[in-house]
């Protein structure tokens, strides 16, 4: 007979796997797999191209449309350089929360709705269950496109996904779109005291950042539309997180790059956000090169991701408010992979259990009484699938 875990039991396996983005999350998927083949649940993986990790789907139930996707990801953010008074990869429980690293951000999800696999299976399900477990969410969602891809053409469409991003089951139908890039200046070296005769990469840098830090200022004294008013800030932000740059004092730099995010609300477009960085970068490089012919500058996208847009009437959000009782509005800045399954058709809401505020702390936790809510959640929707 198959073991049947608890969610906390689940959450507390799925935890002690150090799925860190940095590192693989085959061990894990080895886990899954093997449990949900235990209940007679065939799973694949989508590989990325080290082999080293890979998204996991599995379907149960008929092969139909019209089923319901729960959508996590498998990776953590890193605990070094935190302050934890527990082992983070242990869950440990105290007055009534749960902690360890990925409790919160989403092991909590995957542990509630992988825990509730044998029902999935002996349900009458008149529509499937969809599983979809990714890699490399944390640092810019950049295995989910694979897998999603690979569901739309195998397996039947779904009529509703449910990322169940830390949201403390609170419908969520909107997020902001980000891009993230790399800028890298490569200067031309001379003694500081003949600069005019050189190119300084770290003083051209901080011409970039400064146009980035302006903008930013621009976008926060406007007055936002109806749209952009959910979020909090209202407004599209310019943040420089790393630089690095500059050999010696009193040598004009030859290299310095720098780190950027933007992040739009719904309304706005991310990539027209770095259309228009590019446009005065592409000035600031004529300028080095007016100098040093051989200077200029790359500015290489690491990751973009979509806004969730919230939808007309949309049938996730209709699903997730009957189950849920949740008639608020909610959106949120943070980025997630719904933004992506929207992308490709589907209708999607962002509903989970923990608080966001949780998300990568040290001594990250989720209370039991919000991972006992989704598991309630996920057995509601499952009853929603057995109906005709």
């Amino acid at each position: 007979m198959p073991h049947r875990y608890t969610a906390q039991e689940m959450m507390a396996k799925l935890v002690s796997f150090p799925t860190v983005s940095s590192e693989s999350n085959l061990e894990l998927l080895d886990f899954v797999e093997g449990y949900l083949s235990d209940y007679g649940v065939e799973s694949f993986r989508v590989y990325d191209s080290t082999g080293q990790k890979a998204n996991l789907y599995a379907q149960i139930g008929p092969d139909v449309e019209g089923g319901v996707v729960f959508s996590g990801h498998t990776d953590v953010v890193p605990v070094a350089g935190q302050a934890w008074d527990s082992d983070p990869f242990e869950v440990v429980e105290k007055d009534g929360k749960l902690y360890g690293r990925g409790t919160c951000d989403m092991k909590g999800f995957d542990a509630v709705f992988l825990s509730q696999v044998p029902d999935m299976v002996a349900a009458d399900l008149k529509r499937p269950v969809q599983i979809a477990l990714s890699y490399d969410e944390e640092v810019g969602c950049l295995g989910a496109p694979f897998m999603i891809a690979e569901m739309v053409d195998k397996l039947p469409r779904a009529a509703a996904v449910i990322v169940g991003e830390p949201s403390e089951m609170r419908v969520v139908t909107g997020h902001k779109g980000a891009i993230g890039f790399v800028t890298h200046v490569h200067g031309f070296e001379v003694h500081s005291s003949l600069m005019h005769q050189g190119v300084s990469a770290v003083m051209v840098a901080a011409r970039l950042i400064e146009w980035l830090r302006q903008r930013f200022e621009e976008n926060k004294a406007a007055t936002p539309n109806a749209v952009d008013a959910m979020f909090e800030p209202p407004f599209t932000t310019l943040h420089v997180g790393v630089i690095n740059g500059g050999s010696a004092s009193n040598i004009t730099a030859k290299d310095c790059t720098f780190t950027c995010d933007i992040r739009c609300p719904a309304s706005q477009d991310p990539m027209a956000w770095f259309d228009r960085y590019k446009g005065f970068v592409a000035q600031v490089q004529a300028e080095m090169q007016a100098i040093i012919p051989e200077t200029y500058i790359e500015v290489t996208a690491r990751d973009v991701n979509p806004a969730l847009v919230p939808e007309e009437d949309g049938i996730a959000e209709r699903l997730a408010r009957r189950v849920t009782g949740d008639n608020g509005t909610h959106v949120v800045s943070y980025g997630t992979e719904a933004g992506q399954f929207q992308r490709e058709g589907y209708s999607v809401v962002v509903c989970g259990p923990g608080s966001i505020e949780q998300a990568h702390q040290p001594n990250e936790f989720i209370t039991l009484e919000q991972l006992d809510a989704g598991v309630a959640f996920i057995r509601d929707v499952i009853n929603t699938l057995t109906e005709d």
